[in-house]
């Protein structure tokens, strides 16, 4: 380099490299036209130079001497666009070495029939014109008549499009109905542009249950976000909070309802008629879905422990009979005996999201699941899982100190995948060119 001339000495690298070219100005066999070919006789001097190894600095600084006395661009040591200087070089080695330049030969695209136009004699043409210069073929086809048209338009260089990674790591905790792997964590490459629908799809297939089961929830350190519908956007999935796929449990117990693909053993799921049809029909009198965190604290220092559940409960329950399922579901955490009966309230139950994010279920009620907040939080269900229902269970410290001690969120097993995945986004991405072509030459509609 002579000065910022990092541009100039990119080319000639380049152009050094290209093996017809370094051939022929290596071993001189090209025919320049007398005085006018200075710039091609200092580049032929200065590539034969560098395959010979007898280069000197000289011999550069020459070359870019030359190049000051033919273009006023490029005088100077000031930075330019490699590119431009590539364009500007070969069109003086043209100049040089044929007769028209490639820019005067060219009268911009061509429209024909279907084949190119008729390209001119061999003879004709200058060593840059025959292996550096090509026609680009532009087909346009109308939807209605099928008419084509093609242009064909000359060029000595295309920009191709580097394609960019289209996909992203995005973890998820799924809750299953099996007790030996209930909480797991599995890593997915999840595309950047569509919606939750397919990453339903996704997360179904890696815990082996039907689409229509699947839960979609953000969960964060304070409790449930929001539910995930299928129309959602997929990327902003996971960016608020971390993100939960629940399994509903079965209409009945069937054995252990599925595994992950990582499990020993074949995958065993419910009879078909007690997948979905409970869940999906939730009547006033039937039963519902409902998806529980626990909490402790308030304001600030609100805190969820213990793992988020899900539990299919009848409408019809009491408080009393509804706070012990909950208990039922907690039975592998409480340090100390719980006796639910007789005991009151031991927590109060906020539904979380929906149209009343702060409507509370009262002890007093006789049937607190046929409250008009859980009617239209299962109205407001987004399509794509099961109805369901987000309830908050608000405990206080001291009561649950007493029967959970220290524990605070729930134990999670990371599959394979999520280290897969983390490992594969952080490497650099990498294309092919014929990526890049593929991209470039890609069908288009308008």
């Amino acid at each position: 380099n002579h000065g910022n001339t990092c541009f100039m000495n990119a080319v000639v690298q380049c152009l050094s490299n290209t093996a017809p070219l370094a051939e022929v100005l290596a071993l001189g066999r090209y025919r320049a036209r007398g005085g006018r070919a200075e710039v091609t006789h200092r580049l032929a001097a200065l590539v034969r130079a560098l395959w010979t190894r007898d280069y000197t600095p000289q011999l550069s600084a020459e070359f870019k001497n030359i190049v000051s006395k033919h273009s006023v661009q490029f005088r100077g040591n000031a930075q330019h666009d490699a590119l431009e200087f590539l364009l500007w070089l070969l069109d003086r080695m043209h100049e040089d070495l044929g007769t028209a330049s490639p820019a005067q030969q060219t009268h911009g695209p061509k429209e024909t029939g279907g084949s190119p136009p008729p390209a001119q004699h061999p003879h004709g043409q200058s060593f840059v014109q025959s292996h550096f210069q090509a026609q680009y073929r532009s087909s346009l086809t109308c939807p209605h008549c099928l008419k084509q048209s093609n242009t064909f338009d000359p060029f000595l260089c295309i920009s191709l499009p580097i394609p960019l990674r289209q996909t992203r790591a995005l973890n998820v905790t799924l809750v299953l109905q099996c007790e030996r792997r209930r909480f797991v964590r599995v890593g997915l490459a999840v595309p950047l542009l569509g919606t939750v629908a397919e990453l339903r799809e996704m997360v179904a297939r890696e815990g082996r249950i039907p689409p229509e089961q699947v839960i979609l929830a953000e969960v964060s350190p304070r409790g449930f976000l929001r539910s995930l519908g299928d129309a959602d956007e997929l990327g902003a999935a996971g960016e608020g909070a971390p993100l939960y796929a629940f399994q509903p449990p079965p209409a009945r117990r069937a054995g252990c309802p599925c595994s992950l693909p990582a499990s020993p053993g074949p995958a065993q799921c419910p009879p078909p008629a007690a997948r979905s049809s409970d869940c999906l029909h939730p009547g006033a009198g039937g039963r519902i879905l409902l998806l529980l965190c626990n909490t402790v604290g308030d304001g600030p220092r609100l805190a969820r422990f213990g793992p988020p559940l899900v539990l299919r409960e009848e409408r019809g329950v009491s408080w009393e009979q509804l706070q012990q399922s909950i208990l039922a579901q907690l039975r592998a955490l409480p340090q100390g005996e719980v006796r639910a009966q007789g005991t009151g309230a031991l927590f109060r139950i906020r539904l979380a999201g929906g149209s009343a994010p702060c409507a509370y279920l009262s002890p007093q009620d006789p049937r607190p699941l046929c409250h008009p907040a859980i009617d239209r939080a299962l109205q407001l269900s987004e399509a794509g899982g099961p109805p369901h229902v987000k309830l908050t269970v608000e405990w206080d410290m001291s009561t649950k100190e007493r029967l959970f001690g220290n524990i605070q969120e729930e134990v999670v097993q990371d599959a394979e995948s999520v280290r897969l995945q983390e490992q594969a986004h952080r490497q650099q991405h990498s294309c092919t060119l014929d990526e890049c072509f593929q991209l470039y030459t890609k069908e288009e509609q308008v």
